[in-house]
């Protein structure tokens, strides 16, 4: 809907603004400055939080609340009663996950000779990668090289990441954009056939390849087309419910759950990889979120369960940019390229307050610092706050019809609503989108339960403490090619066990010392909107 009444003041300054602005130079922030600006206004620095985990493999140690309850809860399966005796499936490499990450590793694992099996919680594709609209990283240009990637990574990370795998991700980066260009994507190009890329906070050189801004729907165009002419078979609405774990202490296949008929699958295989994604839709903190409706932290659980480690899950990214007016859009993302392109970031006032090439995490505190701190951001009559991103800047840098070119998809979703964003500017205010740690891999996805691979935002370790933009779609084909590559070779020479589920009893001998009560089980699947304000207990209980 056109923006009511109480924000006209506000948008007649900015438009007011403009021309100035055009000329003025915002410096970026030191790194005391930058500390301190994290430290006292970003979210994950709240009282409250974030709690110490009780039982597991990181008991001790902090994440959110909202996730912390989810680790501590029963599993869905009630191992003294669940049938193993006979597999649904055997495999040899069993993917869980239907973005990015899990696809390319099904398709590797195929590459290489493995029997797969792809098994998704919604339908293949229905992920976080189709919604990522920016690019991917990837040193490509004469001007770039895979040293500067990996400083900039690890400052983005603060330092915090595991330089192993920074190393492969960015060193894997050039030829992960050459093998997708192969494969059918059509990145965005220059008259002489060169890429076009964009600048994200965080880097030091226009790395960022895209494809209009819908980068990640593409990818998975072509990815998905690709698997299904391979004829690598997809199980659609079924989801991760547990790991299978022999009597060798080995990981040995997962048991799904069927929405449509509410049958369990149990399937046997020498390998598998979890590529469940993140954990967007438990709204930490009660933010919105650009995360897709599976977004349950569903292998985080599971995994942890199987004696996988967790690591930096206390660092949640928040994007600077998702859309707060609208509110059918709330949380909505609105890409970095917007900002790398020239738009800016002002208050209520028409002022610009922090240079918009910031890290994510430095750029979301400094527009909570404008809203909460100073009082110069705006609130809609329908309580959501917020400050300008300026998109009109980009036809007055670049000239008209800029602004269509490069961000059709945004442009066109804005104007169903009565807003163009070649005239007017666009509200915006942090929203969840990331979560910067996940289960501990190695260079190859392997964790410390034998047979068990993680690759995509589920694993941590590659972004550290804060993710620069691109490194996403980045890493989820450089880590997901690389496990489904090293889980075909690897699963020729898995003898399995008796399968069990002798973890998940010890495991609820731990949560039951806790007092839980016995209705509240985990994964949660999907997001349970009836009880927000409540501890979530999915629907189903203990099967």
């Amino acid at each position: 809907m056109p923006y009511p009444s109480s924000l006209q003041p506000s948008l007649a300054r900015v438009a007011a603004t403009r021309a100035a602005r055009r000329q003025q130079q915002i410096p970026r922030l030191s790194l005391e400055a930058k500390a301190e600006l994290i430290q006292g206004y970003h979210p994950d620095f709240r009282p409250g939080s974030r709690r110490p985990l009780r039982i597991g493999p990181n008991a001790g140690d902090p994440v959110p609340p909202e996730l912390a309850d989810l680790l501590e809860a029963y599993s869905r399966l009630d191992p003294d009663r669940f049938d193993l005796s006979e597999p649904d499936a055997d495999v040899d490499v069993l993917a869980i996950g239907g973005g990015g990450a899990g696809t390319s590793a099904a398709l590797l694992a195929h590459l290489n000779g493995a029997r797969v099996l792809l098994a998704t919680k919604l339908r293949h594709g229905d992920s976080n990668t189709i919604m990522a609209e920016g690019g991917i990283a990837a040193a490509t240009h004469r001007h770039d090289s895979p040293t500067l990637h990996f400083l900039d990574t690890m400052g983005g990370g603060r330092f915090e990441n595991d330089p192993q795998l920074v190393k492969v991700l960015v060193h894997d980066a050039p030829l992960v954009v050459e093998w997708l260009t192969e494969l059918g994507v059509m990145f965005d190009r220059a008259e002489d056939g060169s890429h076009i890329c964009s600048l994200a906070g965080g880097h030091s050189r226009r790395r960022v390849h895209s494809c209009k801004d819908y980068s990640g729907l593409e990818m998975m165009r072509v990815l998905r087309d690709e698997l299904r002419t391979r004829q690598v078979p997809v199980l659609e609405f079924s989801p991760l419910v547990e790991l299978l774990v022999d009597d060798q202490g080995q990981c040995a296949g997962a048991v799904l759950s069927q929405f449509d008929t509410g049958r369990y699958l149990v399937v046997r295989a020498r390998a598998t990889i979890l590529a469940t994604g993140g954990i967007g839709r438990l709204h930490v903190q009660g933010f919105p979120t650009t995360n897709h409706f599976g977004a349950t932290a569903d292998g985080l659980v599971v995994g942890y369960r199987a004696g996988a480690r967790l690591l930096h899950m206390d660092a949640i990214q928040f994007h600077p940019t998702g859309a707060a007016w609208p509110p059918q859009m709330l949380g909505w993302l609105l890409t970095e390229a917007l900002r790398g392109t020239g738009v800016h970031l002002v208050n209520r006032h028409g002022e610009r307050f922090i240079n918009e090439m910031e890290t994510r995490d430095c750029t979301s505190s400094a527009i909570l610092r404008e809203v909460d701190g100073r009082g110069n951001g705006l609130e809609t009559p329908a309580g959501t706050r917020g400050v300008w991103l300026d998109t009109p800047m980009i036809d007055l840098l670049h000239g008209p019809g800029t602004l269509v070119r490069l961000f059709a998809g945004i442009v066109h979703r804005f104007q169903a609503y009565g807003i163009d964003p070649r005239q007017e500017p666009l509200l915006v205010y942090p929203t969840q989108h990331y979560q910067n740690g996940g289960l501990r891999i190695d260079a190859w996805g392997r964790t410390a339960v034998p047979n068990l691979y993680v690759a995509g935002e589920a694993s941590g370790g590659v972004q550290g403490r804060n993710r620069l933009g691109g490194n996403s779609l980045l890493d989820i084909f450089v880590f997901g090619r690389r496990a489904g590559q090293h889980a075909a070779e690897h699963a020729r020479g898995v003898q399995l066990g008796r399968l069990g589920l002798e973890h998940v009893r010890r495991y609820h001998e731990q949560v039951h010392a806790l007092g839980v009560p016995p209705e509240y089980t985990s994964p949660l699947l999907l997001p349970n909107y009836t009880r927000r304000h409540e501890r979530q207990a999915p629907v189903g209980g203990v099967a």
